[in-house]
């Protein structure tokens, strides 16, 4: 059994990888699991105050995953995690409401409930986003609504004003005809578990590399892939060739400074309680295959 664990998380590029053989080609020994799909959704349900961190807190079946870098950097700044320093990813985001809702602006969006993951990229994207517009007082999250693929289910079934959706569930929403009011692209960071093997790393990174050329060359030969993770209620409405391509991985260093500028942020807007927010040293925190 292989040691080395790849878990697709909302986006092509390990579908791509896997379809073209690029980690086999890189000699990578490894096993492929999705996990996320699920006929009812039922894996997106969460209790209310459980998100990305907690989730990395717990332990993720995959060697690497992936979550907003804000919350990466404090699980890793705790010691649950490593952040991966040679990329980080963004992924287009946004917070959309029904068609015939009276919400036309984000300054309409003052008090509204906005469904977003506790502690996770909506969560921190939608702060960064809204406190241009509106009052902190105003910002009005909604925590209780689970994690991506139930906020996308409670909005499309009309139990819910307002929600913060990315990756599949955006194109999905616009397909469907809500109306985006506001974007909220974030950055996305890898997570690697501890005493994993740098070769191994570099074979996948490699491999997602080749990916994500195949991805902007030829998007639409790919969007199918969305599908793969999709609750089955909505197979029979997705048309995923009228969809974007997503995250797209950036193969660029995730700075020190940036990694202060993320820290600071957090701090200030108290995402974590006091003393939760661990060491905040950027050399302790990272993994990365540079010399």
């Amino acid at each position: 059994m292989a040691n080395f664990v790849i878990e697709p998380h909302f986006r092509l590029h390990e579908w791509v990888a896997e379809e073209l053989g690029f980690f086999k080609d890189e000699g990578l020994d490894y096993e492929f699991h999705e996990k996320v799909r699920s006929s009812d959704g039922a894996i997106h349900k969460t209790d209310e105050k459980v998100g990305a961190y907690q989730s990395i807190e717990e332990g993720r079946g995959s060697t690497v995953s992936c979550a907003c870098h804000w919350t990466v950097n404090v699980a890793a700044s705790t010691g649950h995690t490593q952040i991966f320093a040679d990329a980080y990813s963004v992924a287009p985001s946004g917070i959309f409401v029904p068609a015939d809702s009276e919400v036309k602006t984000a300054e309409d969006l003052a008090g509204v409930p906005i469904s977003v993951g506790f502690q996770s990229g909506s969560h921190y994207s939608t702060i960064q986003t809204l406190e241009r517009f509106l009052d902190a007082d105003d910002i009005n999250l909604s925590f209780h609504d689970g994690m991506l693929f139930n906020r996308m289910e409670l909005l499309i079934d009309g139990t819910v004003p307002a929600a913060s959706l990315f990756s599949g569930p955006y194109y999905f929403a616009e397909q469907l005809g809500f109306r985006k009011i506001v974007d909220t692209t974030f950055m996305i960071a890898a997570n690697i578990k501890p005493d994993t093997d740098p070769e191994d790393i570099r074979k996948y990174y490699a491999a997602l590399k080749k990916a994500q050329i195949e991805i902007d060359l030829r998007p639409e030969l790919y969007t199918h892939y969305y599908t793969n993770e999709f609750p089955e209620r909505f197979h029979d409405r997705m048309d995923t060739r009228r969809w974007g391509p997503g995250e797209r991985i950036v193969f660029e260093d995730y700075s020190k400074e940036t990694y202060e500028k993320s820290f600071e942020w957090i701090a200030e807007h108290e995402i974590f309680a006091e003393g939760e927010m661990g060491h905040g040293d950027y050399e302790k925190a990272i993994f990365t295959l540079s010399p």
